[in-house]
């Protein structure tokens, strides 16, 4: 089974109860393990014990990692050594030799129940001194390894049969939490802002008086505003539509708790709550509207970087060619990727967040139109100004040649009358009717009204068009 989730290079211990002032320690996540097992279990069990605890002791601490059960709540660690709470861990112990050598063999497994994604909080206790039902108890793995069950079997026994065994994951560095350092608000347009309203929208379920936001789709528009307005208020924070890094992380908690990903019995998350906006690869021979976004995201990134390649309009034509793979190379290696000219998420990721960076450091842009030829700004639902009142005036064009299309006051708001009128032209653009519009719909729109104007414009003595009544023709 393939792993969406990373195994951390190094986890980060509070050595005490989670509120007290004791000490942090970073240590490698594969010698974390080891002192784990080494202080829980004995070496002398039989070796399918060990290797079943191993299991259950990786799962609960990816779990807390996974769910930042404690870097929602403020705090600064991974988890915490004290057995009330968590796993035992004793700084500077002495690590039994076949322990070791096991863990470093399955340091990168871990369980998964049906068709969730996150690691299994996997619940255990010691079975003598303590029980836990419906988890692990320890000393009884023991009984069962030498009545001949392997550690999968042991695992499924008191876990259940729909336990996943996912071997192998992908080590990565552990950045300390999933906050991005970004403050997201109306207009942006991200895969962070997508994870924003998907976890809204589950809390929504728990909490009704928090709207539902539709379509999940990245864009930060009014419904997301308000959604975040009305779960700020729920949750005493400063109701200003922001998610910032409380905002963000208390979505984070309250979500993981209604879930109840931390939790044996957990509702479970599912890879496509987690997929990206385009979460195919994208690679040579590839086309469509994810290459063409792909290649205005290069075109205005390669203005401001020297080490990429620089693109005219006519290049952004959504076909993955030589051109493109080799501009995603350049990339790649400019931001010290693996350089394999295939857009992969982490690709995608660090593009959009380049792209990002450069409309943020230059507030003017005119540049980039003259650059490029394409609108550099994202407009949705509730925002206000020039670049509305313009995009209007381009609805009202397209509406004269295009009956189905409604013409819009052009009053600078974007209100539900311009995104319905918007998502009818991303319609007839064969575009996503998301009633935002980004650089694709900017363009499409452009083109429609060039169109319109160039059919309506005669030439001298040119007969206007207009329609002859039956008294005229008379």
């Amino acid at each position: 089974m393939a792993s969406p989730v990373t195994i951390p290079e190094t986890i980060t211990v509070h050595l005490g109860p989670p509120s007290s002032n004791a000490q942090n320690i970073t240590v490698p996540f594969a010698d974390y393990i080891k002192n784990v097992a080494s202080s829980e279990i004995y070496p002398t069990w039989p070796e399918e014990a060990i290797r079943a605890n191993i299991y259950a002791q990786i799962s609960y601490v990816l779990n807390r990692v996974f769910t930042e059960w404690y870097r929602a709540q403020g705090y600064d660690f991974d988890i915490t050594n004290s057995t009330r709470y968590d796993q035992s861990f004793v700084p500077g112990r002495d690590i039994f030799e076949n322990i070791s050598n096991i863990v470093d063999e399955m340091f990168n497994d871990y369980l998964t129940r049906g068709e969730a994604i996150e690691p299994l909080f996997a619940q255990y206790c010691d079975g003598s001194t303590t029980t836990c039902p419906g988890g692990l108890s320890q000393w009884g793995t023991v009984a069962l390894a030498e009545q001949g069950m392997s550690a999968e079997e042991i695992i499924r026994y008191y876990y259940g049969d729909d336990i996943n065994f996912v071997r192998n994951a992908p080590i990565a560095p552990n950045l300390g939490g999933s906050w991005p350092g970004v403050t997201f608000r109306l207009g942006d347009v991200s895969e962070e802002v997508r994870i924003i309203q998907n976890r809204l929208n589950r809390i929504s379920a728990n909490y009704p008086n928090i709207p539902k936001i539709y379509p999940v789709d990245g864009i930060f528009d009014a419904d997301t505003e308000r959604a975040v307005r009305a779960f700020q208020k729920q949750f005493n924070l400063t109701a200003d539509g922001i998610v910032g890094r409380a905002t963000w992380y208390r979505i984070a908690f309250i979500y993981n708790n209604v879930k109840r990903l931390s939790e044996l019995d957990s509702e479970g998350l599912l890879l496509d709550e987690v997929s990206r906006q385009f979460p195919e690869e994208l690679r040579e021979g590839a086309t469509g509207s994810g290459v063409q976004l792909l290649q205005y995201f290069l075109a205005i990134v390669g203005e401001y970087y020297d080490q990429l390649p620089r693109w005219q309009p006519s290049n952004i034509d959504g076909v993955f060619g030589p051109q493109t793979r080799e501009a995603v190379s350049a990339y790649q290696r400019m931001m010290g990727l693996p350089e394999t000219g295939i857009v992969d998420r982490r690709t995608w990721n660090e593009l959009v967040s380049t792209y990002q960076s450069v409309l943020a450091a230059q507030p003017t842009q005119g540049w980039l139109e003259e650059a490029v030829g394409l609108p550099d700004i994202f407009l949705v639902e509730g925002m206000r100004g020039e670049a509305v009142r313009e995009a209007q005036e381009l609805i009202n064009i397209i509406a004269r040649g295009y009956p189905q299309v409604p013409t819009v006051s052009v009053d600078g708001i974007f209100g539900p009358a311009t995104r319905s009128a918007v998502s009818v032209i991303q319609s007839l653009l064969g575009l996503p009717a998301t009633g935002a519009i980004g650089p694709l719909t900017w363009e499409g729109m452009a083109q429609l009204a060039r169109d319109v104007l160039g059919a309506s414009q005669t030439s001298e003595g040119q007969y206007p068009g207009y329609p002859v009544g039956e008294e005229e023709s008379a």
